[in-house]
């Protein structure tokens, strides 16, 4: 059999699959998959740089919920995708890495761009090898059986002739199916002071719609939602003001998902006086210091939480979230928080909003997020800065996708800091012939360097002279220039009326891929959130 036979009946089980889009780089040993997805009826994305092409089909994926395969040549090429099958095991996200590799006789001969392929990404990703000479049918079932994993990597070793002429081959369309764990039911009674932490991945669990929920921005929007700075209120057994004492730690915790967020939150799902129950529907769970005293996939619930409990959540989670407002007034500086601000008050129903690690997404939740009717995505998995422009990009296409007979593309936002946008500045490089996103704005939030050192112990002042170097590490790019560049639209906002405008205008005009650039300060950060935990300390 040809390479070309094995390679069309891959592309011809990937389309009755279900699978719908798959991002490709150029390259000579994956020539024939490369020559049949062309021919095919999938949605194709050529990115010239492996990296930023897992990453791409990551953020396609995120929005999807089916593998998204990448399709590169043998070699380090294979190993540039580590970070994205890393990043979409952690958080649940199906991926698969199609590579193409060399026979196998010639690894540890001195081949050029030959490396051991196989086993890889293990253990981020199921390894699935087809060798020279499989048949086309075992092939593709090879395939199917890969499909069936959220994150997969086939490993398919090519002889030449690498092109040439086949025949098409004919398969059954059918939905894919993705592996799902079932850990049982766990018994929750809501008569006993209960409240949920809703992490990244969280569904909305039946029988806890009416308990109060820390949920981090990327989780469903909680009936009772109640602030993370209100985290320091709950970790106390009472507090107490003239004429009243009042127990505020949880009597139990429900974690849905995996929370990476805020220390206060953090420090409560650890805190083993609590009876901790833990939910997940996949092979992993979160329960990092080992205190959850049973894990389960759904709850099955008596009684129901008492007024005074939804009383002092709703005062705890209300003091939080003034206090945030009250500092932004008192603030003098434009900070990244006014940026998360000026964002998250200009998204609308319909909308989403991709958000970057670090800052931006602990801003967002500061800010209030999640909202109802605002999709929103970050990586949480792995919650590294990696490829982040490429996730974006990849989220707008997957959206636009979804609405193609609608004039306008929906809105997607995504909220960077200026490192995670420098990080992965290469993924604003687009092909002439490759689809761009109709109707994307990026906010980088600039203050020229990593503002959320700023914030942690190695901030404070007695660390000041090797701060900046090693930490602040400003960079003093010039993104309209980089902009420039890369032919994508750009704009820039010096403080929140501005940015505030901006944003309004990028809704009422013609769609269309932007940049904005918000130039903040961080030399006020430390002391904005000082002043912010300081009112909540009730």
């Amino acid at each position: 059999m040809t390479a070309v036979d094995v390679a069309s009946a891959i592309v011809a089980e990937l389309v009755a699959a279900g699978v719908t889009d798959v991002v490709g780089c150029p390259g000579s040993r994956n020539a024939p998959l490369l020559m049949e997805l062309a021919r095919s009826d999938l949605r194709l994305h050529m990115r010239i740089d492996e990296r930023s092409a897992a990453f791409l089909a990551l953020g396609i994926a995120r929005v999807q919920r089916r593998p998204v395969p990448v399709v590169m040549t043998s070699g380090t090429a294979v190993a540039n995708t580590l970070p994205a099958v890393i990043e979409a095991r952690l958080s649940g996200v199906p991926l698969m890495i199609l590579s193409a590799d060399r026979p196998r006789h010639f690894v540890g001969t001195g081949a050029s761009q030959t490396i051991e392929q196989f086993g890889l990404f293990e253990p981020y990703a199921t390894t699935f090898g087809i060798d020279v000479g499989t048949r086309p049918d075992v092939a593709a079932s090879t395939v199917r059986r890969a499909l069936a994993y959220s994150q997969s990597h086939v490993n398919v070793a090519f002889r030449n002739p690498l092109v040439g002429e086949s025949s098409d081959v004919d398969s059954q369309h059918r939905d894919i199916k993705l592996q799902r764990t079932d850990w049982g039911v766990a018994d929750v009674d809501l008569s006993k002071n209960t409240l949920v932490i809703a992490g990244d991945g969280a569904w909305e669990v039946p029988g806890l719609e009416d308990v109060p929920t820390i949920a981090e921005p990327t989780a469903p929007a909680p009936h009772h939602p109640i602030h993370p700075l209100a985290a320091a209120v709950f970790r106390k057994t009472q507090v107490s003001g003239e004429g009243y004492v009042v127990e505020t730690k949880p009597e139990q915790l429900v974690i849905v998902g995996h929370p990476t967020l805020h220390r206060d939150v953090l420090a409560l799902a650890q805190d083993a006086s609590i009876d901790i129950t833990v939910l997940t529907r996949t092979a992993d769970y979160h329960d990092p210091t080992g205190v959850a005293r049973r894990v389960a996939s759904s709850v099955r619930v008596t009684g129901e939480p008492t007024g005074q409990w939804l009383k002092i959540a709703s005062a705890a989670s209300e003091l939080a979230a003034d206090a945030v407002r009250e500092g932004l007034d008192k603030a003098q500086e434009f900070t990244g928080l006014h940026v998360a601000a000026a964002v998250a008050d200009t998204l609308g129903t319909g909308d989403t909003v991709v958000i970057g690690a670090s800052n931006p997404i602990r801003d967002l939740s500061w800010i209030g997020m999640p909202f109802d009717g605002v999709s929103a995505y970050a990586p949480r998995g792995a919650a590294g800065i990696d490829g982040t422009v490429s996730q974006a990009i990849g989220v707008a296409l997957a959206i636009q996708s979804q609405h193609p007979t609608e004039i306008r593309a929906p809105r997607t936002v995504a909220l960077l800091g200026d490192v995670t946008f420098l990080h992965d500045i290469g993924g604003l490089l687009i092909g002439l012939d490759e689809p761009r996103p109709e109707n994307l704005t990026i906010v980088v939030a600039n203050d020229n360097g990593c503002g959320i050192f700023e914030t942690l112990e190695q901030g404070a002042e007695e660390y000041r002279d090797r701060f900046e170097r090693v930490f602040g590490t400003p960079h003093d790019a010039n993104i309209e220039d980089l902009c420039a560049g890369y032919a994508v639209s750009y704009s820039r906002a010096d403080n929140l009326a501005d940015l505030v405008t901006q944003l309004v205008d990028a809704i009422d005009g013609p769609p269309e891929f932007r940049v904005i650039e918000a130039v903040t300060d961080r030399s006020t950060r430390r002391d904005v959130h000082a002043a912010i935990q300081q009112a909540v300390a009730w």
